[in-house]
């Protein structure tokens, strides 16, 4: 089959996953592109890229280049207006991410109408936000694992104990780090905390951040000596490095998380996480009790932390319960249900 991939994000390509931080469906639609066309597909993906290339099979143009005539499925991510992209197309599948306000007003709505597309989401509880008023088919389609995230190198557990978070500015941030300053830390006095966050690497630098953001800049520089390390988000090959040298995973996660992408890489690298129950949706990515522990109060989840840092019995436990829950969901188990999915 001809599959088109379009998009209208940012520019990457096939091979940015592994080395430049990327959103999770970013990653999803190159990931997918690859797995498709290891698997005998003819793959065209159109997008920011600025040139065209070939990456594990599939190949990559601007968005602004002349199309094929016609093709067998048209993939559009996020935007409707991506269902216009070729004039032919047997099957349209328009994948959603994030918040699905753009599914709404009078000019995406006759798109879809039109076209009338496979809708295809991330997650159960991500499907259960739209209303689907004109009746369109929506299924429900779980992302694949990166390689590197499912290998069998052992955990590193680096001395000092380190936690790790890739916790949005505004969505939990704060609380973590005051956690970590206020309980966490002064009942572990070597203990470190790598927070992986392009705003806050700015704002260390001097760069401008957003003015929610500055108060969080400030309060990392003011609290220099109580183990905080400021990063900045790595690729895919950086960012399972950086889980293999953890101890505990903190996230918060919010209300409109739609898979909980970080969650299921570090989990499957055999992170254990420490969360708040704040994103339904991160319940479907872990076993409380087992991969991760599920914290109800600011008590619950500094202790839980503290545990994981100090308790290296505890760690292994769940650890390895973290290896053992792994789906063997890789890419290419994925792209088959793509292609089912597309036929």
């Amino acid at each position: 089959m001809r599959f088109v991939l379009a998009d209208d994000s940012f520019a990457f390509d096939g091979y940015s996953p592994s080395s430049q931080p990327m959103g999770g469906p970013e990653k999803s639609l190159a990931a997918v592109a690859g797995a498709l066309a290891q698997r005998g597909h003819e793959v065209l993906v159109f997008n920011r890229t600025s040139y065209g290339l070939e990456a594990e099979g599939a190949k990559w143009e601007p968005l602004d280049k002349e199309k094929p005539a016609e093709c067998d499925v048209l993939v559009a991510l996020r935007l409707p207006s991506l269902l216009d992209t070729m004039a032919t197309a047997r099957r349209r599948i328009l994948w959603c991410t994030g918040d699905l306000s753009y599914l709404s007003g009078a000019a995406n709505e006759e798109i879809l109408a039109r076209h009338r597309p496979l809708v295809l989401f991330f997650s159960d509880a991500h499907m259960k936000r739209w209303g689907n008023p004109l009746g369109l088919e929506a299924r429900v389609f779980a992302p694949g694992l990166a390689s590197n995230y499912l290998g069998d190198e052992a955990m590193r557990c680096y001395e000092p104990a380190r936690a790790v978070t890739t916790a949005h500015p505004q969505s939990g941030l704060g609380w973590i780090l005051t956690l970590w300053i206020d309980r966490i830390r002064p009942a572990v006095p070597t203990a470190e905390l790598h927070v992986y966050s392009a705003h806050l690497n700015r704002g260390i630098f001097g760069s401008d951040v957003p003015p929610q953001v500055k108060p969080l800049v400030d309060l990392v520089q003011a609290a220099r000596d109580r183990g905080i390390v400021v990063m900045r988000p790595q690729g895919d090959s950086g960012m399972a490095d950086a889980y293999r040298s953890a101890r505990a995973f903190l996230h918060t996660g919010g209300p409109n998380d739609v898979y909980g992408f970080t969650i299921a890489e570090s989990q499957a690298v055999g992170l254990p996480a420490v969360i708040r129950p704040a994103a339904p949706v991160l319940f479907e990515r872990v076993t409380g009790g087992l991969t991760a522990h599920v914290a109800t109060s600011e008590s619950q989840f500094a202790q839980a932390t503290i545990e994981l840092l100090t308790d290296r019995a505890a760690f292994d436990r769940m650890s390895e319960a973290c290896r053992a829950a792994r789906s063997g969901r890789t890419w290419q188990v994925a792209a088959a249900e793509f292609e089912g999915l597309a036929g």
